[in-house]
Protein backbone atom coordinates (compact mmCIF):
# COMPACT_ATOMS: atom_id res chain seq x y z
CA UNK A 1 0.00 0.00 0.00
CA UNK A 2 1.67 3.34 -0.87
CA UNK A 3 2.27 5.75 1.86
CA UNK A 4 1.04 9.19 2.18
CA UNK A 5 1.87 12.10 4.28
CA UNK A 6 -0.71 13.12 6.61
CA UNK A 7 -0.02 16.89 7.12
CA UNK A 8 -2.81 18.78 5.58
CA UNK A 9 -6.00 16.45 6.87
CA UNK A 10 -5.24 17.69 10.25
CA UNK A 11 -7.73 19.85 11.64
CA UNK A 12 -7.98 22.75 13.50
CA UNK A 13 -10.10 22.39 17.37
CA UNK A 14 -13.58 24.25 16.90
CA UNK A 15 -14.92 26.93 17.80
CA UNK A 16 -18.06 29.63 17.17
CA UNK A 17 -19.69 28.40 14.08
CA UNK A 18 -17.16 25.13 13.87
CA UNK A 19 -13.28 26.83 13.39
CA UNK A 20 -11.91 29.21 15.04
CA UNK A 21 -12.10 32.58 14.32
CA UNK A 22 -8.99 32.84 12.37
CA UNK A 23 -9.96 29.62 10.16
CA UNK A 24 -13.43 30.38 9.25
CA UNK A 25 -13.44 31.43 5.37
CA UNK A 26 -13.13 34.95 5.19
CA UNK A 27 -16.50 35.05 3.48
CA UNK A 28 -17.96 33.63 6.81
CA UNK A 29 -20.24 35.87 8.69
CA UNK A 30 -19.99 36.93 11.37
CA UNK A 31 -22.24 38.17 14.08
CA UNK A 32 -25.55 38.27 11.89
CA UNK A 33 -28.24 36.15 13.62
CA UNK A 34 -25.20 34.43 15.93
CA UNK A 35 -27.45 36.06 18.91
CA UNK A 36 -30.22 33.96 18.41
CA UNK A 37 -28.07 30.90 17.72
CA UNK A 38 -29.11 30.28 14.39
CA UNK A 39 -25.53 30.73 12.70
CA UNK A 40 -23.42 27.49 12.19
CA UNK A 41 -26.72 25.24 13.28
CA UNK A 42 -27.11 22.01 11.26
CA UNK A 43 -29.99 21.17 9.90
CA UNK A 44 -30.89 18.71 12.12
CA UNK A 45 -30.40 21.24 14.92
CA UNK A 46 -32.52 23.95 13.02
CA UNK A 47 -35.53 21.20 12.31
CA UNK A 48 -35.39 20.14 15.68
CA UNK A 49 -35.50 23.39 17.45
CA UNK A 50 -38.42 24.69 15.42
CA UNK A 51 -40.23 21.89 15.86
CA UNK A 52 -40.02 22.22 19.20
CA UNK A 53 -41.00 25.68 19.41
CA UNK A 54 -37.63 26.92 20.50
CA UNK A 55 -37.20 28.91 17.22
CA UNK A 56 -39.40 30.14 15.15
CA UNK A 57 -39.15 29.23 11.41
CA UNK A 58 -39.82 33.06 11.17
CA UNK A 59 -36.50 33.24 12.83
CA UNK A 60 -34.65 31.15 11.34
CA UNK A 61 -35.43 32.46 8.08
CA UNK A 62 -35.03 36.16 8.84
CA UNK A 63 -31.30 35.53 9.94
CA UNK A 64 -30.39 33.44 6.98
CA UNK A 65 -31.85 36.24 4.40
CA UNK A 66 -30.10 38.88 6.83
CA UNK A 67 -26.81 36.50 5.89
CA UNK A 68 -27.59 35.58 2.38
CA UNK A 69 -27.85 40.06 2.20
CA UNK A 70 -24.59 40.44 3.80
CA UNK A 71 -23.10 38.28 1.73
CA UNK A 72 -23.75 39.61 -1.84
CA UNK A 73 -20.22 40.48 -2.84
CA UNK A 74 -19.48 36.56 -3.17
CA UNK A 75 -22.36 36.65 -5.73
CA UNK A 76 -23.30 33.30 -5.00
CA UNK A 77 -27.51 33.93 -5.69
CA UNK A 78 -29.21 35.36 -8.98
CA UNK A 79 -32.21 35.74 -7.18
CA UNK A 80 -32.83 36.24 -3.59
CA UNK A 81 -36.61 35.62 -2.41
CA UNK A 82 -37.60 37.37 0.23
CA UNK A 83 -41.07 37.79 0.28
CA UNK A 84 -41.27 33.96 -0.66
CA UNK A 85 -39.32 32.86 1.99
CA UNK A 86 -41.44 34.89 4.60
CA UNK A 87 -44.54 33.86 3.50
CA UNK A 88 -43.49 30.04 3.58
CA UNK A 89 -42.23 30.44 7.08
CA UNK A 90 -45.18 32.13 7.88
CA UNK A 91 -47.28 29.12 6.83
CA UNK A 92 -44.99 26.69 8.96
CA UNK A 93 -45.24 28.53 12.10
CA UNK A 94 -49.18 28.76 11.45
CA UNK A 95 -48.84 24.81 10.84
CA UNK A 96 -46.93 24.43 14.12
CA UNK A 97 -49.49 26.26 16.19
CA UNK A 98 -52.78 24.63 14.88
CA UNK A 99 -50.53 20.94 15.93
CA UNK A 100 -49.89 20.01 12.16
CA UNK A 101 -46.63 17.99 11.53
CA UNK A 102 -44.28 20.58 9.65
CA UNK A 103 -42.37 17.83 8.58
CA UNK A 104 -38.40 16.88 8.91
CA UNK A 105 -37.07 19.65 7.56
CA UNK A 106 -39.10 22.27 9.41
CA UNK A 107 -38.42 25.58 9.03
CA UNK A 108 -34.31 24.54 7.58
CA UNK A 109 -33.62 27.06 4.91
CA UNK A 110 -32.16 25.98 1.81
CA UNK A 111 -30.79 27.30 -1.26
CA UNK A 112 -31.59 25.63 -5.28
CA UNK A 113 -29.67 26.00 -7.80
CA UNK A 114 -31.33 28.17 -10.85
CA UNK A 115 -31.26 25.24 -13.22
CA UNK A 116 -34.22 23.33 -11.06
CA UNK A 117 -37.69 24.69 -11.73
CA UNK A 118 -39.55 26.65 -8.76
CA UNK A 119 -42.95 27.86 -8.98
CA UNK A 120 -43.58 31.28 -9.75
CA UNK A 121 -39.63 32.20 -9.25
CA UNK A 122 -37.15 32.94 -11.76
CA UNK A 123 -34.94 30.09 -12.54
CA UNK A 124 -32.29 31.16 -15.70
CA UNK A 125 -29.90 28.32 -15.42
CA UNK A 126 -27.86 31.58 -15.47
CA UNK A 127 -28.20 32.54 -18.84
CA UNK A 128 -28.98 35.20 -20.99
CA UNK A 129 -31.72 33.28 -22.99
CA UNK A 130 -34.07 32.06 -19.88
CA UNK A 131 -33.69 35.92 -18.73
CA UNK A 132 -37.08 36.30 -17.56
CA UNK A 133 -38.13 32.58 -17.38
CA UNK A 134 -40.51 31.83 -14.59
CA UNK A 135 -41.63 28.25 -14.49
CA UNK A 136 -45.11 27.25 -13.98
CA UNK A 137 -43.95 24.28 -12.04
CA UNK A 138 -41.53 23.17 -9.36
CA UNK A 139 -39.27 20.22 -9.98
CA UNK A 140 -39.84 17.37 -7.96
CA UNK A 141 -37.01 17.64 -5.74
CA UNK A 142 -38.37 21.07 -4.85
CA UNK A 143 -41.80 19.97 -4.14
CA UNK A 144 -40.45 17.50 -1.84
CA UNK A 145 -38.60 20.02 0.08
CA UNK A 146 -41.42 22.00 0.65
CA UNK A 147 -43.52 18.83 1.66
CA UNK A 148 -40.74 18.44 4.16
CA UNK A 149 -40.79 21.64 5.94
CA UNK A 150 -37.72 23.37 3.83
CA UNK A 151 -37.96 26.97 3.13
CA UNK A 152 -36.24 28.42 -0.22
CA UNK A 153 -34.60 31.95 0.15
CA UNK A 154 -33.52 31.72 -3.28
CA UNK A 155 -31.81 30.41 -6.56
CA UNK A 156 -27.88 30.15 -6.73
CA UNK A 157 -25.16 31.38 -9.54
CA UNK A 158 -24.01 28.47 -11.71
CA UNK A 159 -22.24 28.16 -14.83
CA UNK A 160 -24.96 28.49 -17.65
CA UNK A 161 -26.54 25.60 -17.96
CA UNK A 162 -24.42 23.51 -15.87
CA UNK A 163 -21.32 24.06 -18.45
CA UNK A 164 -18.46 24.53 -16.83
CA UNK A 165 -16.19 23.64 -13.89
CA UNK A 166 -15.61 27.55 -11.78
CA UNK A 167 -18.63 29.19 -12.17
CA UNK A 168 -16.74 31.64 -14.39
CA UNK A 169 -19.46 30.46 -17.63
CA UNK A 170 -22.55 32.91 -15.62
CA UNK A 171 -24.08 35.95 -17.62
CA UNK A 172 -24.66 37.31 -14.25
CA UNK A 173 -20.61 37.48 -13.26
CA UNK A 174 -18.33 34.63 -11.21
CA UNK A 175 -19.45 33.60 -7.79
CA UNK A 176 -16.26 33.89 -5.82
CA UNK A 177 -14.72 31.64 -3.18
CA UNK A 178 -15.83 32.49 0.47
CA UNK A 179 -11.93 31.00 1.79
CA UNK A 180 -10.48 33.56 -0.53
CA UNK A 181 -12.18 35.77 -2.69
CA UNK A 182 -10.13 36.40 -5.59
CA UNK A 183 -10.62 32.20 -6.42
CA UNK A 184 -13.36 30.32 -8.04
CA UNK A 185 -15.99 28.30 -5.85
CA UNK A 186 -16.16 25.59 -8.57
CA UNK A 187 -18.60 24.83 -11.02
CA UNK A 188 -21.22 24.27 -12.16
CA UNK A 189 -23.31 24.28 -8.65
CA UNK A 190 -20.58 26.99 -7.36
CA UNK A 191 -23.19 29.45 -5.70
CA UNK A 192 -24.63 26.15 -3.99
CA UNK A 193 -21.29 25.24 -2.38
CA UNK A 194 -20.86 29.21 -1.76
CA UNK A 195 -24.23 29.53 0.02
CA UNK A 196 -23.25 26.37 2.70
CA UNK A 197 -19.49 26.98 3.13
CA UNK A 198 -20.75 30.88 4.21
CA UNK A 199 -22.45 29.84 6.73
CA UNK A 200 -26.25 31.32 5.31
CA UNK A 201 -28.13 28.33 4.72
CA UNK A 202 -26.71 24.51 6.11
CA UNK A 203 -28.60 22.89 3.01
CA UNK A 204 -28.37 23.22 -0.94
CA UNK A 205 -29.20 21.85 -3.96
CA UNK A 206 -27.04 21.43 -7.12
CA UNK A 207 -26.67 19.20 -10.38
CA UNK A 208 -23.98 17.09 -11.08
CA UNK A 209 -23.16 16.19 -14.90
CA UNK A 210 -19.69 15.46 -14.63
CA UNK A 211 -19.06 16.66 -10.86
CA UNK A 212 -20.35 19.69 -10.42
CA UNK A 213 -22.10 19.12 -7.04
CA UNK A 214 -18.70 17.25 -5.93
CA UNK A 215 -16.03 19.56 -7.19
CA UNK A 216 -17.71 23.02 -5.69
CA UNK A 217 -17.66 20.84 -2.55
CA UNK A 218 -14.20 20.38 -2.03
CA UNK A 219 -12.99 23.52 -3.25
CA UNK A 220 -15.80 25.40 -1.01
CA UNK A 221 -14.66 22.64 2.11
CA UNK A 222 -18.54 20.88 2.58
CA UNK A 223 -19.94 17.96 1.98
CA UNK A 224 -21.18 17.21 -1.79
CA UNK A 225 -23.47 14.07 -2.64
CA UNK A 226 -24.44 12.58 -6.42
CA UNK A 227 -26.39 9.96 -6.19
CA UNK A 228 -26.99 6.42 -8.11
CA UNK A 229 -28.46 7.81 -11.24
CA UNK A 230 -32.37 7.49 -10.85
CA UNK A 231 -32.74 7.93 -7.04
CA UNK A 232 -33.92 11.48 -7.31
CA UNK A 233 -36.05 12.51 -9.96
CA UNK A 234 -34.79 14.77 -12.48
CA UNK A 235 -38.91 15.97 -13.54
CA UNK A 236 -38.14 19.84 -13.49
CA UNK A 237 -34.57 19.97 -13.89
CA UNK A 238 -33.08 21.98 -17.10
CA UNK A 239 -31.32 19.31 -18.96
CA UNK A 240 -27.89 19.34 -20.01
CA UNK A 241 -27.05 15.51 -20.88
CA UNK A 242 -29.50 13.57 -20.03
CA UNK A 243 -27.95 10.08 -19.53
CA UNK A 244 -25.32 12.14 -17.08
CA UNK A 245 -27.42 14.80 -15.18
CA UNK A 246 -28.04 14.38 -11.95
CA UNK A 247 -29.43 16.38 -8.43
CA UNK A 248 -27.14 16.17 -5.79
CA UNK A 249 -27.19 17.76 -2.08
CA UNK A 250 -24.37 19.86 0.08
CA UNK A 251 -23.97 20.50 3.17
CA UNK A 252 -21.89 20.86 6.33
CA UNK A 253 -22.02 17.17 7.53
CA UNK A 254 -23.39 13.87 6.14
CA UNK A 255 -25.54 13.80 8.59
CA UNK A 256 -27.18 16.94 7.34
CA UNK A 257 -26.89 15.34 4.03
CA UNK A 258 -28.49 12.12 4.74
CA UNK A 259 -31.61 14.03 6.69
CA UNK A 260 -32.00 16.07 2.63
CA UNK A 261 -31.94 12.75 1.05
CA UNK A 262 -34.66 10.95 3.39
CA UNK A 263 -36.85 13.31 2.26
CA UNK A 264 -36.19 13.73 -1.18
CA UNK A 265 -35.45 10.49 -2.61
CA UNK A 266 -38.28 8.15 -4.08
CA UNK A 267 -39.97 7.03 -7.74
CA UNK A 268 -41.54 9.64 -9.80
CA UNK A 269 -43.60 8.62 -12.79
CA UNK A 270 -43.01 12.16 -14.34
CA UNK A 271 -39.14 10.66 -15.39
CA UNK A 272 -38.66 7.95 -16.97
CA UNK A 273 -35.15 7.44 -15.74
CA UNK A 274 -36.59 7.47 -12.05
CA UNK A 275 -36.13 3.82 -10.34
CA UNK A 276 -39.37 2.50 -9.38
CA UNK A 277 -38.86 2.11 -5.75
CA UNK A 278 -37.08 4.23 -3.25
CA UNK A 279 -33.74 2.81 -3.66
CA UNK A 280 -32.04 5.23 -1.05
CA UNK A 281 -32.47 2.96 2.42
CA UNK A 282 -32.34 3.50 5.96
CA UNK A 283 -29.78 4.93 7.87
CA UNK A 284 -27.23 3.13 9.05
CA UNK A 285 -24.42 2.68 12.26
CA UNK A 286 -21.15 4.42 11.47
CA UNK A 287 -18.54 2.07 12.29
CA UNK A 288 -16.61 0.95 9.71
CA UNK A 289 -15.04 -2.55 11.17
CA UNK A 290 -13.54 -4.52 7.93
CA UNK A 291 -15.24 -2.12 5.24
CA UNK A 292 -12.86 -2.68 2.28
CA UNK A 293 -11.36 0.47 0.72
CA UNK A 294 -9.26 0.65 -2.51
CA UNK A 295 -7.46 3.74 -3.49
CA UNK A 296 -7.39 4.62 -7.23
CA UNK A 297 -3.92 4.10 -8.31
CA UNK A 298 -4.13 6.05 -11.47
CA UNK A 299 -5.91 8.81 -9.79
CA UNK A 300 -3.52 9.39 -6.63
CA UNK A 301 -0.56 9.96 -8.03
CA UNK A 302 1.33 12.04 -10.85
CA UNK A 303 -0.86 15.32 -11.51
CA UNK A 304 -2.20 16.17 -8.29
CA UNK A 305 -1.13 18.46 -6.01
CA UNK A 306 1.46 17.29 -3.24
CA UNK A 307 -1.07 18.81 -0.97
CA UNK A 308 -4.10 17.64 -2.14
CA UNK A 309 -2.52 14.08 -1.89
CA UNK A 310 -1.27 14.52 1.49
CA UNK A 311 -5.31 15.27 2.18
CA UNK A 312 -5.69 11.60 0.41
CA UNK A 313 -3.14 10.25 3.01
CA UNK A 314 -5.00 11.74 6.19
CA UNK A 315 -8.34 10.64 5.16
CA UNK A 316 -6.86 6.89 4.30
CA UNK A 317 -4.92 7.19 7.78
CA UNK A 318 -8.66 8.07 9.76
CA UNK A 319 -10.08 5.22 7.86
CA UNK A 320 -7.79 2.41 9.05
CA UNK A 321 -8.21 4.15 12.12
CA UNK A 322 -11.81 3.17 12.14
CA UNK A 323 -11.22 0.10 11.13
CA UNK A 324 -11.42 -0.21 7.77
CA UNK A 325 -8.84 -2.46 5.23
CA UNK A 326 -7.75 -0.01 2.87
CA UNK A 327 -5.87 -1.74 -0.39
CA UNK A 328 -4.59 0.03 -3.40
CA UNK A 329 -7.42 -0.45 -6.76
CA UNK A 330 -6.77 -0.15 -10.34
CA UNK A 331 -9.16 1.30 -13.13
CA UNK A 332 -7.58 0.75 -16.30
CA UNK A 333 -10.08 2.96 -18.41
CA UNK A 334 -9.81 5.93 -16.09
CA UNK A 335 -7.60 7.80 -18.83
CA UNK A 336 -10.03 7.31 -21.15
CA UNK A 337 -12.76 9.17 -18.66
CA UNK A 338 -12.42 13.07 -19.38
CA UNK A 339 -12.53 12.77 -23.55
CA UNK A 340 -15.49 10.05 -23.14
CA UNK A 341 -17.10 12.43 -20.75
CA UNK A 342 -17.17 15.46 -23.29
CA UNK A 343 -17.87 13.87 -26.28
CA UNK A 344 -20.94 12.06 -24.52
CA UNK A 345 -22.08 15.22 -22.72
CA UNK A 346 -21.24 17.30 -25.65
CA UNK A 347 -23.56 15.66 -27.68
CA UNK A 348 -26.37 15.16 -25.46
CA UNK A 349 -26.21 18.86 -24.68
CA UNK A 350 -26.20 19.53 -28.78
CA UNK A 351 -29.44 17.69 -28.99
CA UNK A 352 -30.88 18.82 -25.74
CA UNK A 353 -30.34 22.83 -25.94
CA UNK A 354 -31.71 23.06 -29.98
CA UNK A 355 -35.01 23.82 -28.32
CA UNK A 356 -33.14 27.24 -27.28
CA UNK A 357 -33.85 28.81 -31.26
CA UNK A 358 -35.36 32.22 -30.12
CA UNK A 359 -38.71 30.60 -31.96
CA UNK A 360 -40.59 28.01 -29.98
CA UNK A 361 -38.74 28.76 -26.98
CA UNK A 362 -35.95 30.95 -25.36
CA UNK A 363 -35.64 34.81 -25.75
CA UNK A 364 -35.70 35.89 -28.99
CA UNK A 365 -33.94 38.41 -30.67
CA UNK A 366 -33.95 40.01 -34.25
CA UNK A 367 -37.17 40.27 -35.30
CA UNK A 368 -36.85 41.97 -37.52
CA UNK A 369 -34.45 39.36 -39.23
CA UNK A 370 -35.83 37.57 -41.92
CA UNK A 371 -35.67 33.82 -41.93
CA UNK A 372 -36.14 31.42 -39.52
CA UNK A 373 -32.73 30.74 -39.81
CA UNK A 374 -31.66 34.19 -39.76
CA UNK A 375 -33.57 34.64 -36.51
CA UNK A 376 -31.98 31.09 -34.60
CA UNK A 377 -28.39 32.24 -35.30
CA UNK A 378 -28.94 35.99 -33.86
CA UNK A 379 -30.93 34.31 -30.75
CA UNK A 380 -28.56 31.81 -30.15
CA UNK A 381 -25.25 33.52 -31.01
CA UNK A 382 -26.08 36.62 -28.83
CA UNK A 383 -27.86 34.70 -26.01
CA UNK A 384 -25.93 31.76 -25.46
CA UNK A 385 -22.34 31.98 -23.24
CA UNK A 386 -19.11 30.71 -25.76
CA UNK A 387 -18.34 28.34 -23.15
CA UNK A 388 -21.94 26.53 -24.07
CA UNK A 389 -21.99 27.82 -28.04
CA UNK A 390 -18.46 25.63 -27.73
CA UNK A 391 -19.56 22.38 -26.37
CA UNK A 392 -23.30 22.49 -28.63
CA UNK A 393 -20.63 22.86 -31.76
CA UNK A 394 -18.25 20.36 -30.02
CA UNK A 395 -21.31 18.06 -29.67
CA UNK A 396 -23.03 18.62 -32.90
CA UNK A 397 -19.69 17.96 -34.73
CA UNK A 398 -19.21 14.45 -32.45
CA UNK A 399 -23.18 13.55 -33.75
CA UNK A 400 -22.77 14.39 -37.41
CA UNK A 401 -22.98 12.18 -40.75
CA UNK A 402 -19.68 10.33 -41.17
CA UNK A 403 -18.26 10.91 -37.54
CA UNK A 404 -20.78 9.44 -35.30
CA UNK A 405 -19.22 6.08 -35.35
CA UNK A 406 -16.06 7.17 -34.66
CA UNK A 407 -16.82 9.77 -32.02
CA UNK A 408 -20.02 9.56 -30.25
CA UNK A 409 -20.25 5.43 -31.00
CA UNK A 410 -16.79 5.00 -29.34
CA UNK A 411 -17.47 6.91 -26.66
CA UNK A 412 -20.15 5.07 -25.38
CA UNK A 413 -18.10 1.97 -25.64
CA UNK A 414 -15.44 3.09 -23.68
CA UNK A 415 -18.04 4.39 -21.31
CA UNK A 416 -18.47 1.08 -21.41
CA UNK A 417 -15.50 -0.34 -20.53
CA UNK A 418 -15.35 2.33 -17.69
CA UNK A 419 -18.53 0.79 -16.13
CA UNK A 420 -16.87 -3.08 -16.20
CA UNK A 421 -13.82 -1.37 -14.91
CA UNK A 422 -15.97 -0.23 -11.67
CA UNK A 423 -17.61 -3.80 -11.65
CA UNK A 424 -14.76 -5.69 -11.45
CA UNK A 425 -13.09 -3.29 -8.76
CA UNK A 426 -16.15 -3.57 -6.66
CA UNK A 427 -15.85 -7.39 -7.01
CA UNK A 428 -12.86 -6.44 -3.93
CA UNK A 429 -14.03 -3.66 -2.53
CA UNK A 430 -16.98 -1.78 -0.79
CA UNK A 431 -15.83 1.76 -1.93
CA UNK A 432 -13.11 3.23 -4.13
CA UNK A 433 -11.31 6.47 -2.82
CA UNK A 434 -9.93 9.44 -4.95
CA UNK A 435 -8.85 13.06 -4.72
CA UNK A 436 -12.14 15.07 -5.74
CA UNK A 437 -10.05 17.19 -7.77
CA UNK A 438 -6.59 17.25 -8.42
CA UNK A 439 -5.88 20.60 -6.58
CA UNK A 440 -7.43 23.25 -4.68
CA UNK A 441 -9.48 26.22 -5.87
CA UNK A 442 -7.48 28.02 -8.36
CA UNK A 443 -7.76 31.90 -9.36
CA UNK A 444 -10.33 33.58 -11.23
CA UNK A 445 -9.43 33.67 -14.72
CA UNK A 446 -6.32 31.57 -14.67
CA UNK A 447 -8.10 28.81 -16.82
CA UNK A 448 -10.77 30.96 -18.38
CA UNK A 449 -8.93 30.75 -21.72
CA UNK A 450 -7.62 27.36 -21.58
CA UNK A 451 -10.33 25.00 -21.59
CA UNK A 452 -8.41 21.69 -21.92
CA UNK A 453 -7.09 22.80 -18.42
CA UNK A 454 -10.25 23.69 -17.17
CA UNK A 455 -12.14 20.48 -18.21
CA UNK A 456 -8.86 18.53 -16.88
CA UNK A 457 -10.43 19.40 -13.60
CA UNK A 458 -13.20 16.93 -13.41
CA UNK A 459 -10.66 14.15 -14.23
CA UNK A 460 -11.83 12.12 -11.30
CA UNK A 461 -15.46 13.31 -10.30
CA UNK A 462 -16.77 12.26 -14.55
CA UNK A 463 -16.00 8.20 -14.05
CA UNK A 464 -19.00 7.74 -11.44
CA UNK A 465 -20.83 9.73 -13.76
CA UNK A 466 -20.50 7.66 -16.78
CA UNK A 467 -21.15 4.72 -14.74
CA UNK A 468 -24.27 5.98 -13.27
CA UNK A 469 -22.92 5.58 -9.25
CA UNK A 470 -23.11 7.47 -6.16
CA UNK A 471 -20.08 9.33 -5.16
CA UNK A 472 -19.81 11.64 -2.38
CA UNK A 473 -17.05 14.54 -1.69
CA UNK A 474 -16.08 15.23 1.56
CA UNK A 475 -13.98 17.91 4.14
CA UNK A 476 -10.04 16.56 3.80
CA UNK A 477 -8.31 19.33 5.21
CA UNK A 478 -6.65 22.44 4.35
CA UNK A 479 -3.35 23.48 1.98
CA UNK A 480 -0.61 26.01 3.81
CA UNK A 481 -2.56 28.67 2.57
CA UNK A 482 -5.79 27.72 3.87
CA UNK A 483 -7.93 26.34 0.55
CA UNK A 484 -10.17 23.40 1.46
CA UNK A 485 -8.94 19.98 0.19
CA UNK A 486 -11.54 17.49 -0.52
CA UNK A 487 -11.66 12.96 -1.06
CA UNK A 488 -14.35 11.29 -2.71
CA UNK A 489 -15.80 7.98 -2.10
CA UNK A 490 -17.24 5.93 -4.71
CA UNK A 491 -20.07 2.93 -4.07
CA UNK A 492 -21.28 0.56 -6.21
CA UNK A 493 -24.82 0.94 -7.41
CA UNK A 494 -27.19 1.57 -4.56
CA UNK A 495 -24.68 2.16 -2.02
CA UNK A 496 -25.57 5.67 -1.25
CA UNK A 497 -26.63 5.04 2.17
CA UNK A 498 -22.96 3.56 2.61
CA UNK A 499 -21.36 6.59 1.22
CA UNK A 500 -23.10 8.62 3.96
CA UNK A 501 -22.05 6.06 6.62
CA UNK A 502 -18.33 6.61 5.94
CA UNK A 503 -18.81 10.18 5.71
CA UNK A 504 -20.14 10.95 8.86
CA UNK A 505 -17.42 7.89 10.77
CA UNK A 506 -14.78 10.03 9.48
CA UNK A 507 -17.10 13.45 10.86
CA UNK A 508 -17.13 11.75 13.62
CA UNK A 509 -13.43 11.03 14.04
CA UNK A 510 -12.38 14.52 12.99
CA UNK A 511 -14.54 16.07 15.22
CA UNK A 512 -16.74 20.11 14.50
CA UNK A 513 -13.45 20.34 12.20
CA UNK A 514 -14.55 17.92 9.23
CA UNK A 515 -17.36 20.01 7.71
CA UNK A 516 -16.12 23.69 8.19
CA UNK A 517 -18.57 25.22 9.26
CA UNK A 518 -20.89 22.23 11.03
CA UNK A 519 -22.15 23.58 14.13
Amino acid sequence: MKTYSTRAVDHPPAGRGGLPEDSRPSGMLRGVGEEAGHAGMTAQEIAQAVRSGRLSAGEVVEAALARARAAEDLNFLITLDEAGARAAAGRLDALLRSGGDPGPLAGVPVVVKDNILTEGLLTTAASRSLASFVPPLDATVVARLRRAGAVIIGKSNMDEFGMGSSNENSAFGAARNPWDRSRVPGGSSGGSAVAVAAGVVPLALGTDTGGSVRQPAAFCGVVGFKPTYGVLSRFGVIAFASSLDQVGVLGRSGSDVELAMMALAGPDPRDATSLPDNAFGTRQANGLEGVRIGVVTELSGEGNDPEVLEALGGTVAALEGLGAEVEEAELPASRYGIPTYYLVATAEASSNLSRYDGITYSRRIGENARGQAAVTMMSRGLTLGSEVRRRILMGTYALSAGYYDAYYGKALRVRRLISDDFERAFESFDLLLTPTTPGPAFPIGERSEDPLSMYLTDIDTCLPSLAGLPAISVPAGFTDQGLPCGVQLIAPPLGDSRLLRVAKALEEKAGAGFAPLAG
